[in-house]
């Protein structure tokens, strides 16, 4: 075997073992959809297996159904087929040391697997009689717009429905605007594209620390200062090498043209128009800095490859992986101490720090819907005109059982579930495969 392609493979194998270690252990994850979540199990409201479950669901259908057929047959692979599906080893994984130990191993040799074959998965997928794969990924659909919506609950929980109200009628406002104007063309092979919903998320959080200027905050100066913002962002900041080391081996890889961060910049690449590439993952990163500093801040979970700024790094140093995991390094330490300038500002608000156990309980029902409403989907979708009365049959049921599943667990636990049982009823005859 050639050296670059022995560097090639170590590179992409490391990047995979450490990524699925800070999955396991709640640092950083890929998916948007999951980053919210990963608290609930922090704070012990759902256990291992329940993370377990959701991570699949929302992340196994956008690994087998995007990830890994837009990789197929490219030279340069797209990042989601690898960070989704380490986000579901380290969860999957055990905790303590031997999670560790082997979400490192099952993630590299993940890693080095994608590199080496891609198309073995899509047909060992496509093998089964129902493949409910595809159909997952409609579980985290509704998960980061939903997610969305928790300012206005939480101004709501503590300001009352009028200013609540206002802040969601704010939001949707803005959604909209966004959802049309938030496209700008840059140049012919670049646009900046703002995320929707990390915008509606901001201008939520905005008035949620508006509101809360006109409560008085009780305690001292320093007392506010450990309020939830600051207390997520300490987290994050306490992990800080470990995930510059992690940004470093992402722009290592694109330097080494193995890895992507998007579709576009995909194919620029692979058309050796790296200048255009870089431009359009520059454009790509800043549409994303709203969702990622907006939910490291409030879940102090950040992800693996931060705002995506890393990918540019790798293209402008393409050919030489030290020094794009050098510059990468650096890129997300620089990052990091903006999240913490940013939350450190909104810690000076007074009656913020009053405002936590609102968020929490906002944050956690929002996405109780929101993913029970994807699990309504997802399994309609893997069994149209049987999905809708299998979810909510789980879920009424769920409610009478001696020890019941969190709430936010039932709507993925439900599509999985369904999904295997079609299969199984496939296979002796008492289902029949539905047409598209």
């Amino acid at each position: 075997m050639e050296t670059s392609k022995i560097i090639e493979l170590l590179v992409v194998g490391m990047l995979g073992a450490l990524a699925a270690v800070i999955a396991n252990k709640g640092i950083a994850v890929f998916n948007d959809g999951l980053r919210p979540i990963i608290p609930q199990f922090l704070d012990n409201k759902i256990g291992r297996k329940e993370l377990a479950a959701t991570s699949f669901a929302l992340g196994f259908g956008l690994v087998i159904g995007f990830g890994i057929p837009v990789s197929v047959g490219a030279s340069i692979i797209l990042v989601h087929s690898i960070l989704l599906a380490t986000d579901i080893i380290g969860t999957w994984s055990p905790g303590g040391m031997k999670g560790v130990i082997i979400s490192a191993i099952i993630g590299g040799i993940y890693g080095i697997a994608i590199v080496l074959g891609l198309q073995y998965i899509v047909d060992l997928f496509a093998m089964l009689p129902v493949n409910f794969l595809d159909a997952l990924a409609k579980v985290g659909a509704p998960v980061i717009v939903a997610f969305s919506v928790f300012p206005s609950l939480a101004v709501a929980y503590q300001h009352g429905f009028k200013k609540g109200a206002i802040t969601f009628g704010t939001s949707i406002f803005f959604m909209f605007l966004v959802k049309e104007f938030g496209v700008i063309q840059i140049s012919d092979t670049a646009t900046l594209k703002l995320s929707v919903e990390g915008t509606t998320l901001l201008v939520g959080m905005a008035f949620m620390i508006f509101f809360s200027l006109g409560e008085k905050g009780s305690g001292s100066a320093n007392q506010q200062l450990v309020s939830i913002f600051a207390e997520r962002v300490k987290r994050i900041k306490s992990n800080w090498i470990i995930l510059a080391v992690m940004g470093g081996l992402v722009s290592a890889a694109t330097s080494l043209l193995i890895l992507a961060g998007d579709p576009i910049s995909q194919k620029l690449m692979i058309e050796g128009l790296y200048s255009e590439a870089a431009l359009a993952a520059f454009a790509r990163g800043i549409g994303f800095i709203p969702l990622v500093f907006s939910t490291a801040i409030v879940t102090g979970v950040y992800g693996p490859a931060g705002t995506t700024f890393v990918f540019v790094i790798g293209i402008l140093f393409r050919g030489n992986p030290l020094l794009a995991f050098v510059a990468g390094f650096a890129v997300i330490v620089v990052e990091i101490l903006l999240l913490d300038s940013a939350a450190k500002g909104l810690d000076k608000f007074p009656g913020v720090r009053e405002m936590g156990e609102h968020i929490r309980t906002a944050m956690n029902k929002v996405l109780e819907v929101g993913l029970l409403i994807g699990g309504a989907l997802a399994s309609e979708a893997i069994a149209p005109g049987i999905g809708y009365f299998w979810v909510i049959g789980i879920y009424l049921l769920n409610k009478t059982a001696k020890k019941p599943l969190v709430d936010l667990a039932v709507g993925p636990v439900a599509a999985i579930s369904l999904g295997l049982l079609v299969n199984i009823l496939a296979l002796v005859g008492l289902f029949t495969i539905p047409t598209v």
